[in-house]
């Protein structure tokens, strides 16, 4: 069975309710302004009570405790309970504390206040019940005592006045041990029935939970809230078997396979161990799934979301998919809103966030406060209910790389990671068969030879994770069969009716009309190079007689040693890199390019690019800077042919310190060309005796570069010959006169030693170019609109003498 992507369980995304936009815009103040703000408020209102003449105590009093609800109320419903609870009881404690204290004693009760602060403090630590219940229990308690205690003092006449008030404070913090014993015995209890421990939306018998919290237990309980429309409810469990088996049915995954096996035997040795009477943490662990797209890590989201259920771990199977949009809202504030809401929905499943690394988003050179708001939120959640969800982050291993980077608790709560390799060709091949199965076609005897050779394609040029590895597969299969339906369809008539068996079978050119549909949009990307054509073109190139005769003997030996490999017999790895030496102008950057399509058509490499860079390409502006450029610039170059000219410029002994810029470019350079050196040539291009200073400057590089190519300065006839043909490919020509002037200035230039200062076939090239500069303007102050065809065409004796004098500046 292959892997594939299903379809998505999260639905779009709910506008915020007021309460929760007026939440975002509050929490998007520093909690300073808030509380300059209020203090603001209460002065204000005190001194309005001081002008209008009422009571200033009260006026503040009242001030303060409608501003202590309204910020309860911009937390949560459980705490406006919580300040609702504490204002009433400061109310009645201070009303009935005055019946047994005098009034001269009455400054002890400026202790009261203080009681209802500290009790909320510490429910709030007391997470299995909720923080309004256990303060309501807390302060009931206390005010019981402690006016008890103040009503025999009075009835006595010699207790303290404060011992009432001292005896509130004592009666709340037995109530709050009382209530620490009672959450520790639920808590072993849930424990041993192997249920989740209860948490605050987890009630106790008798008492009413919070909206809130009655849809995150829900949740936790596999119930279906108002945000869960994926049939979140509660299944009998798979065997663990079944669910293991479900994964080895999957084609490929071999590393995949190992570390959920693993994951699995880990949880049954933690169940083993406590059934022996042993101490052990729930073994529920967040995951990192790191690979290219369509590599299946949605459906092994589920398979483990399924062996967990199974294992009693978690209530549901039930798999919550979501990415950047599904977390990140529309302004700062919303985004914690919209990331618990989405948690909230997955408790007791997964939670599997794709692309992840898009939450850390600092292309622009801002920091992305909307997506750290929301990993700070997931990571916050990830702790606080690691008993309730499995949170499993996945994206691409290198962007995944530095996401974990950016930010510590990432990597010390997502220590589990599975790395997801990409198909094979073999594997592709496979997925495709059963997809064809499945769908009831046939393949004719042809299209499985057409199939695989598409697939050998697609993966030795490095496209298949561009191309989506298992959904391109998908996508194949489906526009072959939409190839054979158009061609069946097209190819008889009403008069002639199809073959019932054509109707089902795909062919050859069915899977290649696929084929090239869904690779159009890759650059280069068609068939592979021909070698033929490849020398065919070096054989059309002027002259380098000893370059072709050593690139022809270089392909020969590459031949043989893929047919050696092909026969299995012991081979030695291809020769890979290369030193191009010789003067400038004289092909090495063609040569290059022809090397890159012979690699390319012996499958050495993925494709016959060629990435041209000279030092400036290389080396960076400070030092630790050059070891990053140069790996980007190989970055661009792996698959292909990466072509340094003027390579000797990296060491440069005229600096005082030495080059430390330059060896650092080498250093990397060669650590990569060995590192990828199955991917990757490198050419080294310069001057003859500067490169052999350069070769010598460093050990490794006369190691790794051992095949050199010396490339001659061009004859005269040869520049002769190579002006004739660039003037040939624009249909120009020149006359007798100019041919022989031809042969006379290359002949003088050459024997003057000039010649590779002046570019060798470059300054063939300009001097045609600029001789036709000089026959335009000639031809145009001569005839003007009556010039002929010939008149424009041919260049002159005198357009050349010209021509060489501008070049040479002579």
């Amino acid at each position: 069975m292959p892997r594939e992507e299903r379809s998505r369980t999260t639905g779009p995304p709910q506008r915020a309710s007021a309460l929760n936009r007026l939440r975002a815009r509050y929490y998007g103040y520093p909690l300073r302004s808030r509380l300059v703000a209020g203090l603001a408020v209460v002065a204000a209102l005190a001194v309005a009570a001081l002008l209008l003449g009422v009571p200033v105590v009260a006026t503040v009093g009242a001030a303060a405790a409608a501003l202590l609800v309204f910020a309860a109320l911009m937390r949560s419903s459980d705490a406006v309970a919580t300040a609702l609870i504490s204002i009433a009881w400061v109310v009645l404690a201070y009303s009935l504390f005055l019946i047994p204290i005098r009034v001269a004693d009455a400054s002890v009760l400026l202790l009261l206040p203080l009681l209802p602060l500290l009790v909320s403090l510490a429910a709030a630590r007391i997470t299995a019940f909720p923080v309004w219940h256990t303060t309501l229990v807390a302060l009931l308690v206390a005010l019981i005592l402690g006016l008890g205690t103040a009503l025999a003092g009075m009835l006595a006449g010699s207790a303290p006045a404060a011992l009432g008030v001292l005896c509130a404070y004592g009666g709340a913090g037995l109530a709050l041990l009382w209530r620490v014993l009672a959450a520790y015995r639920l808590r072993r209890t849930m424990s041993d029935l192997g249920a989740p421990p209860p948490a605050r939306g987890s009630t106790p018998r008798g008492a009413a939970p919070a909206p809130g919290a009655q849809a995150r237990q829900r949740a936790a309980e596999g119930g279906r809230t108002r945000a869960d429309q994926d049939g979140g409810e509660e299944t009998a469990p798979v065997p663990v078997d079944e669910a293991l088996a479900e994964l080895e049915n999957m084609i490929g995954l071999d590393p995949v396979k190992q570390q959920v096996r693993a994951i699995a035997a880990s949880i049954e040795a933690a169940r083993l161990r406590a059934d022996a009477g042993y101490a052990v943490d729930r073994p529920l662990r967040h995951l990192v799934f790191s690979g290219p797209p369509g590599t299946g890590k949605t459906s092994v989201a589920r398979t483990l979301a399924t062996i967990f259920h199974s294992f009693g771990l978690l209530p549901t199977p039930r798999v919550v998919e979501a990415q950047r949009a599904d977390l990140v809202g529309e302004y700062l504030g919303a985004t914690a809103i919209k990331t618990n809401e989405l948690v909230d929905r997955a408790l007791g499943g997964v939670l599997f966030v794709d692309e992840a690394y898009a939450l850390v988003n600092d292309g622009d050179g801002q920091p992305d406060r909307f997506g750290n708001e929301a990993v700070q939120t997931l990571l916050k959640r990830a702790e606080d209910d690691r008993d309730r969800v499995v949170i499993i982050l996945a994206g691409y291993e290198a962007e995944m790389d530095r996401f974990l980077a950016s930010n510590p608790g990432l990597a010390s709560r997502f220590a589990t990671r599975i790395t997801f390799p990409s198909y094979t060709a073999d594997e592709l091949r496979r997925i495709a068969a059963f997809l064809f199965e499945q769908r009831g076609d046939l393949l004719d005897a042809e299209a499985e030879p057409a199939l695989r050779r598409r697939f050998e394609q697609a993966v030795q040029r490095g496209a298949i994770d561009d191309l989506g590895n298992g959904r391109f597969v998908r996508s194949l299969v489906e526009k072959a069969a939409e190839a054979r339906d158009v061609r069946v369809v097209t190819s008889g008539g009403q008069a002639h009716p199809p073959d019932p068996q054509e109707l089902v079978t795909v062919r050859a050119p069915d899977i290649a009309a696929a084929f090239d549909d869904l690779t159009a949009h890759l650059p280069g990307f068609g068939e592979a190079p021909d070698i033929d054509e490849a020398l065919a073109e070096l054989d059309a190139m002027i002259g380098l007689d000893p370059v072709k005769r050593q690139v022809r003997s270089l392909v020969a030996q590459l031949q043989m040693a893929k047919l050696r490999e092909e026969q299995g017999l012991r081979n030695h790895p291809p020769m890979r890199h290369f030193v191009f030496s010789g003067p400038p102008g004289t092909g090495k950057t063609s040569v290059a390019r022809i090397l890159g399509r012979v690699f390319a058509a012996l499958g050495l490499l993925s494709r016959a690019d060629v990435v041209e860079a000279q030092r400036s390409d290389l080396v960076g502006e400070h030092l630790g800077a050059t070891a990053i450029k140069t790996g980007k610039l190989v970055d661009r170059a792996l698959g292909g042919v990466l072509f340094v000219d003027e390579a000797y410029a990296l060491h440069n002994p005229g600096y005082g310190g030495g080059d430390a810029f330059g060896s650092e470019a080498v250093q990397t350079l060669l650590k990569r060309a060995e590192d990828d050196r199955d991917r990757l040539v490198v050419v080294l291009a310069g001057y003859p005796a500067e490169m052999d200073r350069f070769l010598a400057s460093n050990a490794g590089l006369a190691s790794r570069f051992n095949i050199r190519i010396a490339f001659p300065s061009y004859t005269p006839e040869e520049l002769t010959a190579i002006a004739e043909t660039v003037a040939e490919g624009t249909g120009d020509a020149f006359d007798d006169s100019a041919r022989e002037d031809l042969r006379r200035i290359f002949g003088y230039v050459c024997d003057s030693g000039w010649i590779d200062e002046l570019g060798n076939g470059r300054f063939a090239r300009s001097l045609f170019e600029k001789a036709c500069s000089h026959r335009d303007v000639r031809v145009a102050e001569e005839l003007g609109d009556s010039a002929t065809a010939a008149d424009l065409t041919l260049v002159t004796s005198a357009d050349v003498r010209q021509a060489y004098e501008e070049v040479t500046q002579r």
